[in-house]
């Protein structure tokens, strides 16, 4: 039925109108109680279903919260076990290097002392006895000269002067063998300062990497507690290795690409330019197998030498067998190597023919023409070509320093994306409810008139129960209410 029909009810369409509206309005305000009912029922439907998504997503927060709390915890602590092992190793190598030449430098020092200690009691200064002349001299000044006593006080001077003298002779050769002795020290005296001065140096070596110990086991004993800080701190290295990881790969993968290109045209002689697998050229699909099969030979080196640990199965291996697997992808690598160096130049003489193919097409006689610096650009292709491989084996570090931090970075960002879409999830709750309240409202709003008279009716019924005299209508209000 059309809107031109309804108002046809009536020959006036201004009336029928009017009784639309009554009828209309009628028939949402007896409808209003099941209205308001439905719309509170699917609302708080609706809200109740967006709060139990949201504690669904809360609850996946905690999880993965503590999973990535888990894994930064393991992670840290894999580390700080590793810096200590490797701590512990030097101040093994320090200490067995010392005391591999202890008993030597015992020896060397018992001998320098004692020998320091004979010199020293040779070198001792013996007190010259003393003179006898002086009762000698007391009776020489009793006797009278008349009796030659001045005869007698002459002897005993020449004897006293050829006493000193032989005195003063010898008092010299002992302190000539003293100092003699005494020098003899000085190179047993070196060596006991050298010997001392290693020992100290040793020690104090010893001495900074028991602190540096002492410091990264205060940092694993935080982080196996579990403390919020170390979480914090472990949660920061990660993001920065994260970057940093990512720019080294960044540049590595500029590293490889230059070095496909210095292969693909050549494969292309090699394999044909023409062939395709898929939408890709042979060519290109081969100088990328060879370009990830020396990637690979790299990792394989890298595991071998226990830089990496990606692959727990080469690291349990033998050192025999460790050994073996290092000289085989070495050997590999050099080979591919070689290879690249090889393709390098191939490319150069094909890029040399074809300019003179294309200046004998063109007859132009000074295409034809050798340029003398061409072994410049030949070997700096060839340089590249073989170093390029041995580059791309160090990728090995940043990847696996990428590989473990991704794991945390992740692990924000989906801790990141949970708590917004919890949040959102809890306000569009909260908002289905009150877009509840609000339909509601916006329901009643035709609804004004018949409303307004309700509410004049009941508060006309309330003034006349509460008035005096009433009380013969209380029990027919009871019994409507």
């Amino acid at each position: 039925m059309s809107m031109t029909s309804l108002l046809t009810i009536t020959p006036w369409p201004a009336l029928s109108a009017v009784i639309l509206l009554v009828l209309l309005v009628a028939a949402l305000y007896f409808a209003r109680s099941t209205s308001h009912q439905a719309i509170h029922a699917a609302c708080e439907a609706l809200a109740r279903g967006l709060r139990l998504a949201s504690h669904s997503v809360t609850h996946a927060l905690e999880h993965l919260v503590a999973r990535n709390r888990a894994v930064l915890l393991a992670a840290g602590r894999e580390a700080k076990e590793r810096i200590v092992e490797r701590e512990f190793a030097r101040v093994g190598d320090t200490v067995r290097k010392d005391l591999a030449g202890y008993p030597e430098m015992h020896r060397r020092l018992s001998g320098a002392i004692l020998r320091i200690e004979e010199d020293h009691e040779k070198a001792v200064e013996v007190p010259p006895e003393a003179p006898g002349w002086a009762q000698a001299v007391g009776v020489a000044a009793k006797l009278d000269a008349r009796n030659g006593g001045t005869e007698i006080l002459a002897d005993i001077h020449k004897s006293m002067v050829k006493a000193h003298a032989e005195a003063m002779r010898d008092y010299r050769k002992a302190s000539a063998e003293r100092h003699a002795l005494l020098r003899q020290m000085m190179p047993d005296w070196r060596l006991i300062l050298q010997s001392l001065g290693r020992v100290n140096k040793s020690v104090e070596s010893v001495i900074e990497r028991s602190l540096a110990i002492d410091r990264h086991m205060a940092e694993y004993e935080t982080i196996v507690r579990g403390e919020n800080h170390a979480v914090s701190v472990l949660s920061s290295s990660s993001i920065v290795y994260f970057f940093i990881s990512a720019l080294v790969l960044a540049v590595a993968t500029a590293g490889a690409a230059i070095n496909f290109t210095l292969i693909a045209r050549p494969m292309a002689e090699m394999v044909g330019g023409t062939n395709f697998i898929g939408a890709f050229r042979t060519a290109d699909i081969a100088a990328l197998v060879i370009i990830m099969v020396e990637v690979s030979m790299g990792l394989f080196l890298m595991e071998s030498l226990r830089i990496t640990r990606l692959f727990p199965v080469i690291g349990t291996l033998t050192d025999q067998m460790r050994v073996r697997m290092i000289v085989i992808t070495f050997a590999i690598l050099l080979m591919m190597a070689s290879i690249e160096a090889g393709l390098a130049y191939m490319r150069e003489v094909l890029l040399q023919d074809e300019l003179a193919t294309n200046a004998l097409l063109r007859s132009d006689s000074t295409g034809s023409m050798v340029n003398q610096h061409l072994w410049i650009t030949t070997a700096a292709q060839m340089g590249m070509g073989f170093v390029l491989p041995f580059a791309l084996v160090f990728v090995a570090i940043p990847l696996e320093t990428f590989v473990h931090s991704l794991r945390t970075v992740v692990g924000l960002i989906g801790i990141a994306i949970l708590r917004a879409l919890a949040l959102i999830l809890r306000v569009l709750g909260n908002g289905t409810r009150q877009f509840g309240i609000l339909a509601q409202r916006i329901y009643d709003l035709p609804l004004f008139l018949p409303l307004w008279l309700e509410a004049r009716t009941a508060t006309a019924a309330r003034l006349a129960a509460s008035a005096p005299g009433s009380g013969e209508a209380r029990p027919w209000q009871e019994a409507r209410s």
